[in-house]
């Protein structure tokens, strides 16, 4: 097991500060439209099922650029990607706010998710190269990040919300515009990278078993987790917004609490295979009770708060599972994990609004499917356990790899064991 940093993950550099707080903000737009669903729903005349696809948009075009993130970065060098990222943010956010149909709003979420996956995978490796401290702690400093955003963003979603459902977006443009600024004036020129990455190179590192493995167990997860985001505030029984955002403000407050303090702590004691199998099996049973008792609104209410500490041990380790036992650069792998994940967000809150609006109207369905998922994903990850364990040893060389012709060509050693052949 790796033993407990000796540096604090929150000892940075203002540039790294800065970055975060960008991150903040990026993780608020995840959570922030939940306390507003039903406002859009009932003002702008839309089904469940067409306000869902604010999430299917958002996380299916932010997949998709994930392929392309490195190629750009690559080119524009990495402080130039994180503010064409944020502007895009800034501009599409203002524009949905603007909008003033549901498929308008639909369609600038397109847009914001484009700027989003430039932001998001060009973010992480930027912190990872500029944090003072070991890696883990750079992975907890991005993961208390996404926590607090994830618990923020409910919160004045529904504040802001409660003014106006245009509100949460016009707060988004404001917030990610001061980012923007602070970007600009903290994070010094980056330097050129040292290649420019191919178009072909996330997808030709899925060929890693070990890779492909840890980005199908993500998407399973976020499976469970986006159909439990996007689809539990219609169960709730609850109309304001504001009274929605201290739901998922508890909710995220737990996201937070266990990917900084719990999931480090039982990953050096109990190991991350074996916590994620235990983890995975509990969300497990709370998305099933979830989807059992989807008619109960209390039951409902109290499922997804407790969510929150499953989801935050689930995306620090999972991460940090990516992130060690991959064979390619982290860039590569940030984007090649981004794209496969964020397809399972994207289409799990769409498939739940068709599962009850064509085969289940009280929505039993969709959160067993989720449980079925995640649970599903503690099966998939037990066949790269090895690699996993020799990570937790901290016998893990992650190679700089020069030419997609050695990424698609070489299996690197992760404690004498090639990557290819990890069971």
């Amino acid at each position: 097991m790796h033993d407990a940093p000796t540096t604090s993950p929150f000892r940075q550099p203002r540039a790294v500060w800065a970055v975060a707080f960008a991150c903040v903000v990026s993780f608020m737009g995840i959570g922030l439209v939940d306390p507003i669903l039903k406002s859009l729903a009932g003002q702008l005349h839309a089904t469940p099922t067409q306000v869902e696809l604010l999430f299917t948009s958002y996380l299916v075009i932010t997949a998709v650029a994930m392929l392309v993130t490195g190629w750009v970065s690559s080119r524009l060098g990495a402080k130039r990607t994180l503010i064409a990222g944020l502007v895009i943010i800034v501009v599409f956010a203002a524009l949905a706010g603007s909008s003033g149909s549901i498929g308008g709003i639909v369609g600038f979420r397109a847009g914001w998710g484009l700027g989003n996956a430039l932001f998001i995978a060009t973010s992480l490796s930027v912190i990872v190269a500029s944090a003072s401290g070991s890696f883990a702690g750079a992975i907890i400093l991005y993961e208390t990040a996404l926590g607090v955003g994830i618990a923020l963003g409910p919160v004045i979603g529904g504040l802001l919300g409660n003014i106006s459902w245009r509100g949460p977006f016009y707060g988004v443009s404001v917030l990610m515009a001061i980012a923007l600024v602070a970007t600009l004036t903290l994070l010094p020129k980056t330097p050129a990278p040292a290649r420019k990455q191919r178009l072909g190179e996330p997808l030709a590192a899925l060929k890693h078993r070990a890779l492909a493995t840890t980005s199908v167990v993500g998407l399973l997860y976020n499976w469970g987790f986006f159909t439990l985001l996007g689809y539990s505030p219609f169960l709730m029984g609850i109309d304001s917004p504001i009274q929605l955002g201290l739901v998922f403000c508890a909710w995220g407050v737990l996201v937070a609490i266990f990917s900084v303090f719990v999931a480090p702590r039982l990953q050096r004691t109990v190991g991350t295979a074996r916590t994620l199998y235990v983890n995975f099996a509990l969300m497990a049973v709370d998305l099933a009770i979830i989807g059992i008792f989807s008619t109960t609104p209390a039951v409902v209410i109290v499922g997804v708060i407790i969510a929150g500490a499953f989801i935050g041990v689930n995306n620090t380790l999972v991460t940090t599972a990516v992130m060690s036992i991959a064979p390619v650069e982290r860039p590569v792998a940030s984007a090649t994990y981004g794209f496969v994940r964020f397809i399972g967000g994207g289409l799990a809150p769409f498939a739940a609004g068709q599962m009850v609006q064509w085969i289940d109207p009280e929505a039993h369905l969709p959160f067993l499917v989720g449980a079925g998922a995640v649970l599903v994903a503690a099966f998939v990850l037990a066949t790269v356990r090895k690699a996993l364990a020799a990570a937790d040893r901290g016998e893990v060389a992650q190679p700089e790899l020069d030419t997609l012709d050695e990424i698609e060509g070489r299996k690197p050693v992760i404690g004498g064991l090639a990557v290819g052949d990890a069971n």
